[in-house]
């Protein structure tokens, strides 16, 4: 067989065994976001202390992440890293669920989350590599995460639907057991591709006025979501909605963001458009979600997700595709889900501590956060045209 024709024969398989790990990835956090703060709740934790325990993730990905992808990009083993951290996922997953404290499950779920934060940032790394190498479209194959999020959400709702609250535990290890089985499938991911940065080592990147702004505008944009993620099933609970509900609406909200990156190949904006776009619509979520709307309005708010994180994270690859040097790709990746982290974390903490005052009010402050990373985006124009003048 000639090259031209291994390639795309290549490709398929590619394609193929990272559209299922990517469903498996986010299968885990379709179960997890919404009803481990459930779980919590039904072993007895009170709100302010599930804020803190939510933060524990996002406090291990400041750590972990930095360290790992900047060990992976050295030594160039996407691969097995993915799979190492997927089996630690599970173990660390499975082992919560015979611990009741609110210590014991802090402490426990960082030391997982050691191994489960860096795993997204891989794969998307090992995404955008292959994708270059195999001449592939990323948005239809990350989709894939987005069917996987909603089966694991509806998956995960249902069953505690069933069972109880107390079983939810069990439910996230299952899932995280089928994302550390389907890494087994994923096929190399092609050589590093130069870049349009010529930068000598990682961290200049960070000098770079281009990347910069686009690290600190979806690290807001995105940090934005730390108020839904945490309290929303809670507060719909408390509402009267049952388990299915909460799935579905959880659901809801990423129905339309797969449209969206089902036809990112089609679509003409710049990655500043897109970001920017995806903030508006996370301004737009938030005060909605902070007047405590009807069912029907809240379902609308649910679609604008395809804005807030779709957009948002679409026009960060976009960037990262076009700029950074493929032998970087890990390290671009993890200086974002650092900062990330840090807004995450930071705005959970608050969020948890303001809950019991404000109730839905908190998600003014998450709308004031996506604003400032849209005015960021915006500000940011002429560094991110240079950057793309340099790349054509």
């Amino acid at each position: 067989m000639s090259q031209a024709a291994a390639i795309p024969t290549e490709g398929r398989f590619f394609a193929i065994a990272l559209s299922t790990f990517y469903a498996a990835v986010f299968a885990i956090n379709g179960g997890y976001m919404p009803f481990f703060p459930v779980w919590l709740q039904s072993v007895g934790l009170e709100p302010s202390v599930i804020g803190l325990v939510m933060a524990a993730p996002t406090a291990a990905r400041l750590i972990a992440v930095p360290v790992v992808t900047a060990w992976v990009a050295k030594h160039d083993v996407l691969r097995g890293a993915i799979i190492a951290t997927a089996i630690a996922t599970f173990t660390g997953v499975l082992a919560l669920g015979s611990v009741r404290s609110a210590f014991a499950i802090a402490l426990l779920l960082w030391l997982t989350s050691l191994a489960w934060t860096p795993l997204i940032p891989l794969t998307d790394a090992y995404a955008l590599r292959g994708v270059a190498h195999y001449r592939r479209s990323y948005g239809p194959i990350r989709l894939w995460g987005s069917v996987g999020y909603i089966g694991g959400a509806l998956v995960a709702g249902l069953f505690t639907h069933w069972l109880g609250a107390i079983h939810a535990i069990w439910i996230i290890a299952a899932l995280a057991l089928v994302c550390a089985l389907s890494s087994f499938r994923l096929t190399p991911p092609g050589q590093a591709k130069g870049g349009t940065l010529q930068v000598a080592k990682p961290s200049a990147l960070l000098r770079n006025s281009a990347f910069a702004s686009v690290l600190i505008a979806a690290a807001l944009i995105q940090g934005s979501h730390s108020a839904y993620y945490t309290f929303s099933a809670i507060s719909w609970r408390a509402a009267g909605m049952d388990t299915l509900t909460i799935a579905l609406l959880w659901a809801l909200c990423v129905v339309v963001e797969i449209v969206l990156f089902a036809l990112s190949p089609r679509l003409r904006l710049s990655p500043a458009g897109l970001i920017a776009l995806g903030g508006a619509g996370a301004v737009l979520r938030w005060i909605v979600m902070a007047q405590e709307p009807p069912l029907a309005v809240l379902a609308c708010a649910q679609a604008l997700h395809a804005l807030s994180f779709g957009a948002t994270h679409l026009g960060t690859m976009g960037l990262f595709a076009r700029v950074v040097p493929g032998r970087m790709m890990p390290n671009a990746q993890g200086y974002t889900a650092t900062a990330g982290g840090i807004v995450m974390a930071s705005a959970g903490i608050a969020c948890g501590a303001l809950f019991a005052s404000l109730g839905q009010g908190i998600y003014y402050g998450m709308a004031t956060m996506a604003m400032a990373g849209t005015l960021v985006m915006l500000l940011a124009r002429g560094a991110i045209r240079a950057a793309m003048r340099a790349e054509a």
